[in-house]
């Protein structure tokens, strides 16, 4: 799954710098400005398997659930 760049706005916000600063870096410091996409991208998918692997503990602990209850019953 790929991920859109982040919108100037959230970089404002996040980076606390004007859109000013954003298109310098990106035109004068094109590594810097990438490094920081590149670093939104690495976040997201993060978050992504942080989210994945949240419902599988979820699964699982249902799984476990049904199973003693199983058990408790013979």
């Amino acid at each position: 799954m790929t991920m859109l760049k982040p919108s100037l706005r959230k970089l404002e916000s996040d980076l606390e710098v004007n859109k000013t600063t954003l298109h310098n870096w990106k035109k004068n410091r094109p590594k810097l400005y990438e490094f920081i996409i590149e670093s939104y991208k690495d976040r997201e998918t993060l978050k992504q398997n942080l989210f994945f692997l949240m419902e599988q503990k979820q699964q699982l602990e249902a799984e476990i659930l049904i199973t003693k209850r199983r058990i408790v019953e013979k």
